[in-house]
């Protein structure tokens, strides 16, 4: 090679010479620097039986991640290949969650219908190369004869069927001769296998479904072990990537590929799925939450679906910063669900604009304010993390609401906030003391009579210490507003593998209604999915129930709380 000459190009957003890249990430690199694959082809194959949920996220993350990465592509493929439980509902909420999560496939969209013709003259071929069969037997008898992990299994009577009769049969198995389980279409490999996805396994059965997108052209249905590594093969992906259950499943993935006449052979690379402490990720698991109305649908904000995620106030940021830091294994493990909500807090912090709610009003009056209709314009900084978002007005007069817990009329030692007699800020304002404790007959505080200071907007008095500032809300200028308090939708850490009925373990009162909460007026303004911090108490995101100019609704996205970062100093 002379010296003007040049290995191959460095693809655009690869990652750097000393960045060290995940065993997957590698072999793609190795294949790009090599010329083996200079544009990497992957694929995400979501079956449309559901919607997604934040373990998709992670195969979305690195299959369009990749993409991007190598100068690659990356297809969205419908595997649409079983007609009993997928709907065009959620075909489409699969295509938005890619979409919200910031990737795109481009004019590479497909399904694996598309492909049912090709797939069936694949099938006539592995026929006619004596590698298929008819088997007539029933469910349980093939179940039976495919044996265990320490027993070969055994041929049903049909594994000798002349190739004549075969192909009789199949046709007329798309022909809609017989009966839905009459007869199936097995790969003849080998009954001896150690494999049990070798022992001769069923592609193609019998299903007189209409399919949602082919309607009734269709009786019979290939099985996603055949049909998932021929639609690789024909869109020329180059590196297939799956969970690691599917590890077992190679061999037979290979085993397609290398005896049908198709264009390219793609190659298989699992990785360990996600695992996420109080959550199922089993889409059956989640559809019985809906369909026993347990939740209140797919995108319910306490669901781990993606669009639940997103209706709670998850920014799609944070939920890809989350994918690259538990990176890519070998080996199953367990992530702790406080990882997730560290990875959302760090990302709202640097986006979310501030404003003050009270979630359980009580009222203080000021005495000594200069007059029943005087109101003073204070500001209030919208975001201390971005200089660039500036200020906002925030109104005081007369009579104020603060958070009931932020007063105690006998406080313990160490509690610094509102007390009789004591004194605090009232946050981006002055500092007021509490003077008298106004109660009900029945004893119940009903308000707090207090006076200010007004030598105190914004400095602390020459020789008092104010050791606390209380967020609050105008009396007179607050607004209504309902409040949806999300807790973790499962008491136990492990609810898959919890003794009895996962739905035994479902958090009692797992969400909580604040029916009239006082708020800012300008969030009856924001826009619905707009998410805020509420000063002092959490993350909040207004829901799609959320109507401008009318009372706001806001589900409750995560707290202030982060335990994930605490024991990181911790340890």
């Amino acid at each position: 090679m002379g010296n003007n000459a040049k290995g191959p190009a460095k693809p655009h957003n690869s990652p750097t010479p000393t960045e060290k890249l995940d065993f997957i990430r590698q072999v793609v690199a190795d294949d790009v620097q090599s010329g083996k694959h200079p544009t990497p082809v992957t694929r995400f194959p979501p079956e449309p039986n559901g919607y997604l949920h934040i373990g998709h996220a992670k195969a979305l993350c690195l299959n369009f991640g990749i993409a991007e990465e190598f100068s690659g592509r990356c297809h969205l493929r419908m595997d649409d290949t079983n007609p009993a439980k997928e709907d065009i509902e959620y075909e489409n909420a699969i295509k938005r969650d890619v979409e919200w999560l910031g990737f795109t496939w481009g004019d590479h969209f497909f399904h694996a219908s598309d492909y049912y013709e090709k797939l069936y003259e694949f099938a006539l071929h592995l026929i006619r190369e004596g590698l298929a069969y008819v088997d007539s037997s029933s469910p349980d008898e093939i179940r039976a004869a495919r044996g265990t992990l320490t027993e070969p299994g055994k041929a049903t009577p049909f594994r000798d069927r002349s190739i004549e009769e075969n192909l009789d049969l199949f046709t007329r198995m798309r022909a809609g001769d017989f009966s839905d389980g009459e007869h199936v279409l097995r790969a003849k490999i080998d009954m001896a296998s150690p494999n049990l996805n070798m022992r001769d396994p069923v592609i193609y059965r019998i299903q007189r479904l209409t399919h949602y997108r082919t309607g009734d052209a269709w009786c019979i249905y290939p099985l996603y072990d055949f049909a998932h590594p021929l639609s690789d093969a024909l869109e020329g992906i180059t590196h297939s990537l799956c969970s690691l259950e599917f590890e077992n499943h190679r061999p037979l993935y290979d085993w397609c590929v290398a005896h049908c006449p198709v264009p390219s052979t793609p190659r298989q690379i699992e990785f360990a799925r996600l695992s996420l402490t109080y959550t199922v990720m089993s889409k059956r698991k989640l559809l019985q939450l809906v369909k026993e109305n347990l939740v209140n649908g797919w995108d319910d904000p306490r669901m781990p679906t993606l669009s639940g995620m997103r209706r709670r106030g998850y920014p799609a940021a944070a939920i890809r910063n989350f994918c690259k830091t538990i990176g890519m294994t070998k080996f199953n493990a367990l992530t702790d669900l406080a990882l997730l909500e560290h990875s959302v807090r760090e990302q709202l912090n640097k986006s979310a604009r501030r404003f003050m709610a009270v979630l359980d009003p009580l009222k203080i009056v000021i005495t000594n304010w200069p007059g029943d209709d005087h109101v003073e314009e204070m500001h209030a900084v919208n975001n201390p993390e971005d200089p660039e978002a500036g200020k906002r007005p925030v109104m005081l007069g007369k009579e104020v609401y603060i958070e009931r817990d932020d007063f105690m009329e006998d406080p313990p030692k160490g509690f610094f906030r509102m007390r009789p007699g004591g004194e605090v800020r009232l946050r981006y304002s002055y500092c007021i003391t509490c003077q008298e404790v106004v109660k009900d007959s029945d004893g119940h505080i009903t308000e707090l009579h207090c006076t200010y200071d007004p030598d105190t907007l914004g400095k602390n008095p020459e020789g008092r210490k104010v050791k606390a500032a209380i967020h609050w809300v105008s009396a007179g200028h607050a607004v209504d507003a309902e409040i949806r308090l999300y807790d973790r939708l499962f008491t136990h850490e492990t609810p898959d593998s919890a003794e009895g009925d996962f739905k035994d373990h479902l958090t009692p009162d797992s969400v909580k209604i604040v029916p009239a909460a006082k708020v800012e007026p300008a969030l009856a303004t924001v826009a619905p999915s707009t998410t805020v911090q509420f000063e002092r108490l959490g993350y909040f995101c207004a829901d799609l129930d959320h109507v401008p100019g009318e009372k706001p609704v806001f589900n409750r996205t995560v707290t202030l709380k982060d335990s994930w970062a605490k024991a990181q100093s911790r340890g």
